[in-house]
């Protein structure tokens, strides 16, 4: 992880150019250019990586890692690496020990195409701009003349082109986190269907007092697994769910131990979609011991009784998705506005949450549905 030493020898900037202000400002929608020959071969090579990729959680995540493994400069990918993994926890627990006592059959398949529904629209959306600036770094040139070959925002454009000139890596990761989060605004969060059978139910509200939309980056400290990250809050509000990425963000990459230690945990630990994959001593893919047999838990440990069920993504059937529309999400300068960085919370506090989380679900009965 030699790498990742660059990193950190300056300061991040947190603070836009005022040429690229002004470029965002002044931003005009252009038409689709048309492409050369080689272009369009490099665009569906691109199109075909992407879906190959895009297959599922379990595939998306590891292409994450992957890509900021080659170019660690690249801060998002390590940041959309780990809310990726969250994402694929938070699906298998639907099928898990706790939700289905909350959750139907058709509420826990609701919920499931909700979640994979985001993180393959934000995969399909974000992995060909990384590939547009892995072959620019290839070539010594910038590609991302091609982005709207592939839908990309045009806010991207102006902010990869920035990266490129002066690479800020903060700046490009909060640029991300901007994009993706106003881009699945209209193509999930305010769809009709999601907000009926997702956000109006009683499960979802649920989630603010039971603190279990709670997205945990576990760390490696010697043998031990600690974790570290934030709960969700206001989810619905795109500008809540952009500060909630800052802050991640800010966190994770507040110090080179820190994303060595994350970094180390993630490499040699790969994603299934299972719990078991920080913290074994307490999740299994099975179900332990005996049905509805009583366990006991202590800060996180289990006294007595089986391990907690947490299956692996594959209880779950791979999803052909349909194209989203094609709107340019970039229509006014207000985002520009939320390029700030937050303060990094390094309180540790997280794992005492998901601890305690994990022992209020113990004590709900079984038959709330």
């Amino acid at each position: 992880m030699a790498f990742l030493k660059s990193l950190f020898q300056s300061s991040l900037s947190n603070s836009p150019s005022t040429l690229l202000l002004k470029e965002l400002q002044h931003n005009k929608q252009l038409p689709t250019p048309h492409f050369k020959q080689n272009e369009l071969q490099l665009i569906n090579t691109i199109q075909k990586k992407t879906a190959t990729y895009n297959r599922n959680n379990v595939t998306r995540t590891k292409a994450y890692l992957d890509f900021f493994q080659q170019h660690p400069e690249i801060h998002w990918s390590m940041l959309a690496h780990l809310v990726s993994r969250n994402a694929g926890w938070t699906m298998t627990d639907l099928k898990g020990e706790y939700l289905p006592r909350l959750l139907t059959r058709k509420q826990q398949e609701a919920f499931f195409s909700f979640l994979e529904r985001g993180n393959w629209l934000i995969f399909q959306d974000a992995y060909p701009q990384l590939l547009l600036y892995h072959e620019s770094m290839k070539k010594a040139q910038s590609l991302f003349h091609l982005l709207p070959a592939f839908h990309v925002s045009s806010f991207m454009k102006i902010c990869w082109n920035d990266f490129l000139t002066k690479r800020k890596s903060d700046l490009l990761t909060i640029a991300l986190i901007i994009n993706e989060q106003h881009y699945i605004e209209s193509r999930v969060i305010q769809m009709k269907d999601y907000q009926q059978t997702v956000f109006h139910t009683l499960a979802f509200q649920l989630q603010e007092i039971l603190n279990t939309n709670t997205l945990l980056f576990p760390k490696q400290n010697g043998n031990a697994v600690h974790l570290m990250g934030e709960t969700a809050h206001h989810f619905l509000y795109v500008k809540e769910r952009i500060n909630l990425g800052k802050r991640l963000y800010a966190q994770l990459f507040s110090s080179e131990q820190l994303v060595r230690s994350v970094l180390e945990w993630a490499e040699s630990h790969p994603h299934t979609g299972s719990r078991k994959d920080y913290w074994p001593h307490l999740y299994n893919t099975v179900k332990d011991g005996e049905p509805n047999a009583r366990r006991e838990l202590k800060n996180c440990t289990i006294i007595k009784g089986p391990r907690i069920y947490s299956p692996p993504l594959s209880v779950w059937n791979d999803v052909t998705h349909t194209a989203p529309h094609r709107k340019d999400w970039f229509t006014s300068s207000k985002s520009i506005n939320l390029f700030h960085l937050p303060a990094a919370d390094l309180s540790g506090n997280i794992e005492k949450t998901h601890c305690s989380t994990i022992a209020l679900l113990e004590k709900l009965p079984t038959f709330l549905k």
